[in-house]
């Protein structure tokens, strides 16, 4: 069964309220998304395997540890996900980038594919989806789909705000998925929003609202 990590740390839950605010500008608003992403990547990736590897310090030699050998990717789902990748890749600056595009139909609230360019060895990866809000679930639940048919074996999925709906639905639909959340929010409202949320995280990064 894959864990759930709710995150608890002071910095990510502040610059999360900072974000929920109405008033927050898209430039504040970018930024700290990515701040968010950099701080929940240092949490996430508290798992990852180490190896001794022998180096020259100006000093001696000594024994020192480096990652062993993990090949780390970041698919952020299109478009609010692209605000993730920055953070995510100050923290793990080799990870190879994909991209997967879902629009939610308004009617039935389910994803529908538009785009999707993964790097060609995805399969031998640690891919990190990534995407600010979890509502519904389809989304995301559509885009592990998508990897796991492309070979993808170990997968991890992190947002910065999740509702109860859709948290569930991932862990029924992908129950070998580590899933890693910012805060867990009350429910969705009639028109699948999350509350109290901070609104559509896309129109907010990009200014398109």
């Amino acid at each position: 069964m894959a864990k759930v990590m709710i995150m608890d740390h002071p910095l990510i839950q502040h610059k999360i309220g900072l974000i929920r605010r109405a008033e927050t500008g898209s430039r504040d608003f970018r930024l700290l998304v990515g701040e968010i992403a950099m701080l929940m990547c240092y949490e996430a990736t508290r798992d990852l395997k180490l190896k001794d590897v022998e180096i020259e310090t100006p000093i001696c030699g000594m024994t020192a540890k480096e990652l062993a050998g993990k090949k780390l990717a970041v698919v952020p789902i299109l478009q609010a996900g692209l605000g993730m990748v920055d953070g995510m890749l100050a923290m793990i600056p080799a990870a190879k980038v994909g991209h997967i595009g879902l629009y939610r139909n308004e009617e039935t609230l389910e994803p529908v594919e538009y785009y999707c360019k993964l790097p060609q060895d995805c399969a031998e990866r640690d891919v990190f989806v990534v995407d600010p809000m979890l509502a519904t679930g389809g989304s995301s639940v559509a885009a592990i789909q998508m990897l796991k048919d492309k070979g993808v074996k170990k997968i991890r999925f992190m947002c910065i705000i999740a509702a109860p709906e859709g948290l569930e639905r991932m862990k029924r639909e992908h129950p070998d998925v580590d899933i890693y959340v910012g805060a867990l929010d009350d429910h969705l409202n009639e028109n699948g929003y999350i509350v109290p949320g901070l609104g559509d995280a896309g129109d907010r990064i990009f200014g398109t609202k």
